[in-house]
């Protein structure tokens, strides 16, 4: 079943622990480095499976004055993840980030990721009245994305501690 909080509804913890075992846990993140400084701000969309949340993800607005450029996670040893370039463009905002996209391994292959992202795209839209989407993808996300109509806009980079990532774009 298909969850969907808009600000400034927290998160519950449920929501966290799976982000968190999905995406830092496996990489040896410290508790607490799931959760971000402005998640009361995101809309935040999870898939529930058998009273298990098994798919998460946020989009948050990316601020007028910002490029795009902001810590991947709590705390005070976050790499700074790189600008978004088409936010030079005044006609690509507002814009929207997706982050924090995860799904638990024994749930993955059937369907959840692209919910949750239909459901980040959709909300972004009604709520924030966003005109493009913009996210970080790791590089093994990135045939996951393309398949959603995101398209890459940058050369690869990395984000110290987590790997290999890509820059993506989609108009909503």
């Amino acid at each position: 079943m298909r969850h969907i909080s808009i600000p400034p509804a927290p998160p519950s913890q449920p929501y966290y622990d799976c982000r968190y075992a999905v995406l830092r846990e496996p990489i040896g993140f410290p508790r607490g480095a799931e959760i971000l400084e402005d998640d009361e701000e995101a809309i935040h969309a999870w898939v529930e499976h058998e009273n298990t949340i098994v798919a998460v993800g946020r989009a948050h607005l990316i601020p007028a004055e910002s490029d795009g450029s902001a810590p991947d996670h709590a705390g005070p040893d976050a790499t700074r993840c790189p600008s978004f370039g088409p936010l030079a463009d005044p006609t690509n905002r507002p814009a929207i980030q997706i982050r924090q996209m995860g799904t638990r391994q024994e749930a993955r292959r059937k369907g959840h990721a692209a919910t949750v992202l239909q459901a980040l795209e959709e909300a972004s839209k009604s709520h924030f009245g966003a005109k493009v989407g913009l996210l970080q993808a790791r590089e093994i996300a990135i045939p996951f994305y393309l398949s959603q109509g995101w398209t890459l806009i940058d050369t690869p980079y990395s984000i110290q501690g987590i790997g290999p990532h890509r820059s993506m774009m989609k108009e909503l």
